[in-house]
């Protein structure tokens, strides 16, 4: 039972009690496993291209760019706080006087720690540490080895210091040019005059959490007159929150809502998938979605956004041949060939599964059907070969009706207790590095409800920790993989040079990140 003050909460966040009570329900029931039926590998479920066939989609992109209004929609609001653990348990434990660095490495099995310190000077943040450490400290010069480590850290991370751990991956130095540091708000700035701009405009979309939307407002009045002048492309760079409504319920392991400890109720934010409220607001022909933090440095970034623009010629092909099947749907006297070739249009470009039943309907039944199949956002999915990272694997996935589909599934999705499962995830031969780009108009130009093609049985529960307490946590279907589970889906195999992300910040030490 709520009492007053809960029912008023629920209310001030938009959301129903039905709604609080159905995420009640989905944490003490469990989540819904996908029923995977087979791995997407080349040549099924996975496209593979020449480079002949390449240009040829490159080409068409570029030939209709300026004719499209595009966007690029970054999520951005993940703090940095995880690139930066084994510093903080660095910070912790490390004792100058008794150790050495290598001596702490062995004692706490670091594997990160060395490399970090080793090249210290090849960070993009590496100056402005030492300008403000040497500001704070006037005897830095004067100190051991080890004591300098442990102040250049705390230094980087603390609020007296550049805070660091405070902010976004996006308002981070990422890469140096020269003396000159840069941040990946910036370089996706830059990116996006590369495959997703028109008649020299850039629009962009970034989602950030509201404690920091002010300071991405002061990165970018602080680069954009310069950025204008360099790339001669004019910037729309709007923002937006993870919305309160889309925020769940937490139980604790008595199976209790969660209570702050002024007895309020935890809302939490929902994961990812809690951005499809962002994505539906935007009303463009074409969305390319792609992390913050999976950005390179300019010069290799040229030849990387040539994979963005394949994708996005393969979209409006696919597209383009929809559109016109969709059109001869709204016409009379279709023939038995035309329901064939849309049929095999269907199977073997968008991945759909069509029932063995279809012969058997009568013509406008047929119809009926195909449109149905059809008229759906679309988004073609770049895929790299499977090198042991962590993220969303494609497969084809049977739905609770048997219907067979192509999905990106977490692997928080899989039931690995059952065997026939953890075989298919070992099948796997590529994964989803987040690059993708959508339509998400249909054949007269109006914009889908983003929110009518989601599976809301795709859910994750996940365990978390709050204050100290164990806590069952709900987040909603993932933006690319529940959010979007009956788009049509093309999947497209890209390099593995595609995929750059920044997960700890001796990832910035790669080569693809250093100028």
């Amino acid at each position: 039972m709520f009492s007053e003050k809960d029912i008023q909460q629920i209310e001030n966040k938009g959301i129903s009690i039905e709604q609080v009570n159905a995420q009640t329900s989905r944490l003490k029931n469990g989540m819904s496993y996908s029923h995977l039926v087979a791995a997407a590998t080349i040549g099924r479920g996975i496209e593979s291209y020449n480079e002949d066939e390449i240009q040829d989609f490159i080409e068409l992109y570029e030939k209709k760019q300026d004719a499209l209004s595009i966007v690029k929609f970054v999520p951005a609001s993940g703090a940095a706080t995880r690139m930066f653990k084994f510093l903080f348990q660095f910070l912790k434990n490390f004792k100058p006087a008794k150790e050495s660095i290598e001596d702490y490495a062995e004692k706490y099995n670091d594997a990160l720690i060395k490399p970090f310190f080793d090249s210290l000077k090849a960070f993009p943040f590496y100056n402005a540490v030492i300008s403000k450490v040497k500001e704070i400290h006037s005897d830095f010069e004067s100190l051991s080895e080890g004591e300098k480590h442990l102040e250049f850290v705390k230094t980087m991370l603390d609020k007296k210091g550049l805070n660091y751990s405070f902010l976004p991956k996006g308002l981070l130095p990422f890469h140096k040019y020269g003396n000159i540091a840069i941040t990946a708000f910036q370089e996706h700035l830059f990116e996006s005059t590369l495959y997703a701009s028109s008649n020299n405009n850039s629009n962009l979309h970034f989602t950030v959490s509201e404690k920091h939307h002010k300071y991405f407002i002061e990165e970018l009045n602080r680069i954009n007159e310069e950025l204008v002048k360099q790339t001669k492309t004019n910037f729309n760079v709007t923002f937006s929150y993870q919305k309160e409504t889309t925020e769940t319920v937490a139980l604790t392991p008595k199976g209790t809502i969660y209570r702050n400890e002024d007895d309020s109720i935890l809302f939490r934010p929902a994961g990812h998938g809690a951005l499809l409220e962002n994505l539906n607001e935007l009303n463009n022909d074409l969305i390319f979605i792609k992390n913050i933090d999976n950005i390179v440095v300019s010069d290799k970034n040229i030849e990387v956004s040539n994979y963005k623009k394949l994708l996005a010629g393969v979209l409006l092909e696919a597209q383009q041949k929809t559109f016109s099947y969709l059109k001869k749907l709204d016409e009379v006297n279709l023939t038995e060939t035309d329901f064939k070739v849309m049929v095999l249009f269907l199977r073997y470009r968008l991945n759909v599964s069509v029932t063995p039943d279809f012969d058997k309907f009568t013509s406008q039944e047929k119809t009926v059907y195909l449109r149905e199949k059809l008229n759906r956002p679309i988004r073609v999915c770049g895929m790299v070969k499977n090198q042991g990272e962590p993220g969303g694997g494609p497969f084809w996935v049977k739905d609770e009706n048997d219907n067979v589909s192509l999905q990106i599934v977490e692997f928080a999705q899989i039931d690995f207790r059952r065997k026939n499962q953890q075989s298919l995830v070992y099948k796997a031969t590529h994964f989803n590095p987040t690059d993708l780009v959508c339509g998400v108009k249909n054949y007269k130009g109006e914009k889908f409800n983003l929110k009518d093609f989601v599976d809301l049985e795709a859910a994750f529960i996940t365990m978390k920790t709050q204050n100290g307490v164990d806590i069952k946590a709900l987040e909603l279907p993932g933006l690319w993989n529940g959010s979007m589970a009956y788009w049509n889906s093309i999947f497209v195999e890209v390099p593995l040079k595609t995929f750059n992300p920044v997960k700890t910040v001796n990832d910035l030490l790669k080569p693809e990140h250093q100028a």
